[in-house]
């Protein structure tokens, strides 16, 4: 734990005087937190969504754990989990808007494994979305910070046995209704099985090699979109020859950004490759219709002549 927290405080915090943690009061957290404030000044952020009886306890047990291992503070963050998206969703968006409430400016590091990473790459192959649902969690997302993700589950365990702490254990993570809990008790160990084993780390590895080819074709297509563009918002439009011109990986990404500049949300591949073919026709045929970041309007991509464009209709 402590080196894999010495390495990502030195890639990425060499200046930086103290952090955040974020602190469920599970193993993960628990030995990121103990290795985290070993390195440097920390505060832990224990945040009680209020979805299980006795949660408030298992938070102030945390936030005592947190103060016996070297935080200079810990606070316990209580939120009200909406229903926006599903439970796991909800709580994750009302989690993430605490803990980016309260870090004072600080970076907050989180406890993801190469377990939750390899979990996180297997759920993004089945949606099918691309290289980019597939390239996984990214080490370092400011304000957030994940240096474990090449550091096993199990060893997070062992680090708490060491350091004779007792983690709780949530019981969401052994409910099988939830996707994450399948792979994690059925599918990975079956494919462990009939693969050798070394799934997990050939999995983490297989996002890291992703996540650098889609930050070199994003950055590639951040330069094509400036040249294709003119305007900005929902009034630029795009040149759709020069559009058609370019490579398809360069188009989906210069397709996407261009979108959600303009105020699209919720994007899904089928409708970048619907506004990709829009590029090679002559005239909209009604456009193509994609999801809207605001409420009561609908938006689409339209031909105007030579260009694609932006347009809102009401709800």
């Amino acid at each position: 734990m402590r080196a894999a927290v010495d390495d990502f405080a030195a890639a990425h915090h060499a200046a930086t005087e103290r952090w955040c943690v974020a602190l469920s009061g599970g193993a993960d957290s628990l030995a990121l937190t103990a290795a985290a404030a070993a390195c440097r000044p920390t505060v832990a952020l224990v945040v009680d969504h209020g979805l299980q009886p006795g949660s408030a306890e298992v938070a102030d047990t945390a936030r005592e754990q947190a103060i016996g291992l070297g935080c200079v503070d810990a606070r316990v963050l209580r939120v009200e989990v909406g229903g926006t998206g599903g439970p796991e969703a909800a709580a994750r968006t009302a989690r993430y808007a605490a803990l980016d409430g309260a870090r004072d400016g600080a970076p907050v590091l989180v406890a993801h494994t190469l377990d939750d990473q390899a979990e996180t790459v297997l759920l993004g192959l089945g949606r099918g979305s691309g290289a980019r649902s597939i390239a996984g969690m990214r080490p370092h997302d400011p304000p957030w910070g994940r240096p474990l993700l090449g550091v096993r589950r199990a060893d997070t365990l062992a680090a708490c046995a060491e350091l004779g702490l007792l983690p709780w254990s949530d019981p969401h993570n052994a409910d099988p209704r939830f996707t994450r809990v399948r792979l994690r008790g059925e599918v990975l160990p079956l494919l462990e099985d009939v693969l050798g084993g070394g799934v997990a780390q050939a999995l983490a590895r297989t996002a890291v090699a992703l996540r650098e080819d889609t930050d070199t074709l994003d950055a590639l297509a951040d330069r094509a979109l400036a040249t294709l563009r003119t305007g900005a918002g929902r009034e630029a439009r795009l040149d759709a020859h020069e559009l058609a011109a370019l490579p398809a990986g360069l188009r989906g990404r210069v397709i996407r950004r261009w979108l959600l500049d303009g105020g699209a949300g919720g994007l899904t591949d089928g409708q970048i490759r619907a506004v990709d073919r829009l590029a090679a026709q002559r005239r909209g045929r009604g456009g193509v219709a994609v999801g809207s970041a605001e409420r009561r309007q609908r938006l689409f991509a339209d031909r105007a002549g030579p260009a694609l464009v932006l347009r809102t209709e009401p709800v």
